[in-house]
Formats: C-alpha cells, structure tokens, sequence
C-alpha cells in the first residue's frame, strides 16, 4: 500500500507541484487549502506524513499543528513545515510544535522527495525489532529489556541496562564517562560523570565471576573486553 501524503498550502501552484511529483514517486496525495479543511482530512484521511505550511488564511500553520498535536487521532502523524517564512525564529517554533522537520520555500523537488523518503525511512527503521546482543554467556534481548547470564535473567535498572547494552554493542572499545554519558543516557537523565562508576561497581556485583568483562581503563574509562 502506498503512502498517504496530506499537502496544506494556499497556493494553487505549490500543491500542483507537490502532487505531481510526489504520485510520480508512488505516493497518494491529499491537498487543502486551509488549516481548517487540512485538519479535516487528517482526522479522516490519517495520512502517513503530512507537508504544511506556515503562512494560511483563517487559522495558520502554527495553529494548526498545535491542534493537530493536540488530537488523539493526528498527533502521531509527521508534520514537515513547508513555508516561506525560514528565519531561525520561525524554524525553533515549528519544531518545538512538533515538526519532524522545516523546508523553506522556495525549495528544490529533490529536495523536498529526498527529505519524504527519509521520513519514512526513519518510521520503518523505529519498527523493526532490536536485535538480540551476545558475547559468550551473556546475552541482551533489547525487545524485553532483559539481560540473561549464563541463561539466568540478571535485574539492572534502566541506567544499568543501557551501560551495559551501549558497551556490548561496542566491544573492546575503550569510553570515557563523557561518552557513556552521551551514548547510554541519550540525553534522558541528568547524571554527572562520576555516576557512572558507581552504576559500574553495582553492574559488575550483579556479573559476579563476570564482572571482569567491563574493565576499567586507567586514565580513560571503560571497555567491554570480550576476552574475559
């Protein structure tokens, strides 16, 4: 099944473009003129990615991705921002809105489609299952967020289990307490490096005779060694 576009702009032309060269990718296209109709035929359509722009009659652009991110049946639907309006101000807005993404006008056709594509990219790569992780007796299973040693389920907490499945991932590559910070916490909490070492300590009691498979690295950080 191909995938549904929902194009909002007032002008004629823009939507004439739009259309034609996203059907020619394969797409089906949906057009409205206003914000109004726009969040209409998201509601019923539910399109897969919906272009739109900034500068509408009645009610705007702005307005009307703030109701779309605020209805139950649309706020899972990408918002790219199509608009002239491309100073830096405008942009932070619009993503702080809830665009995925803001392509100033006047823009480039491949532009535009390769920008769509990687959208849509990016939703299916969100979907496939995690791969399982393994290095000898110890195994991570990323769909149940569970870890197994030696085929015993071993409980980490949230922290733990990203320490741990960041540096499995990475084998015998040495990281300081900054990139494990950067690469296992993903911005999600406020931790200080020294943190680390202490989710380190409870990680290697939990590991027991294979604690020493997280070895510490004087001067720079820590490794997972696939040799231990």
């Amino acid at each position: 099944m191909s995938k549904r576009i929902l194009a909002i702009d007032d002008e004629k032309s823009i939507l004439e473009l739009v259309r034609y060269n996203l059907e020619k990718e394969g797409y089906s296209v949906f057009t409205a003129e206003t914000g109004e109709k726009g969040f209409d035929l998201a509601k019923s359509k539910q399109p897969d990615l919906i272009l739109l722009d900034l500068m509408l009659p009645g009610m705007d652009g702005l307005e009307t991705c703030k109701l779309l991110q605020r209805t139950p049946q649309t706020r899972a639907i990408p918002i790219v921002m199509l608009t002239a309006k491309n100073s830096e101000v405008d942009q932070v807005v619009g993503i702080e809105l809830g665009a995925c993404d803001y392509i100033p006008k006047p823009f480039s056709v491949k532009v535009l489609l390769a920008r769509v594509k990687n959208i849509f990219r990016s939703k299916e790569l969100s979907r496939e299952p995690a791969r399982m992780v393994k290095s000898g007796d110890l195994v991570i299973d990323k769909d149940k967020q569970s870890f197994m040693v030696k085929g015993k389920p071993r409980v980490l907490t949230k922290l733990e289990f990203q320490i741990v499945t960041f540096l499995m991932e990475h084998p015998d590559k040495v990281f300081s307490r900054d990139q494990l910070l950067s690469g296992a916490w993903k911005g999600e909490a406020f931790v200080v490096d020294r943190t680390v070492d202490v989710h380190i300590r409870s990680i290697r009691r939990k590991l027991g005779r294979w604690r020493d498979a997280i070895e510490t690295v004087r001067g720079s950080g820590y490794r997972f060694n696939t040799d231990k």
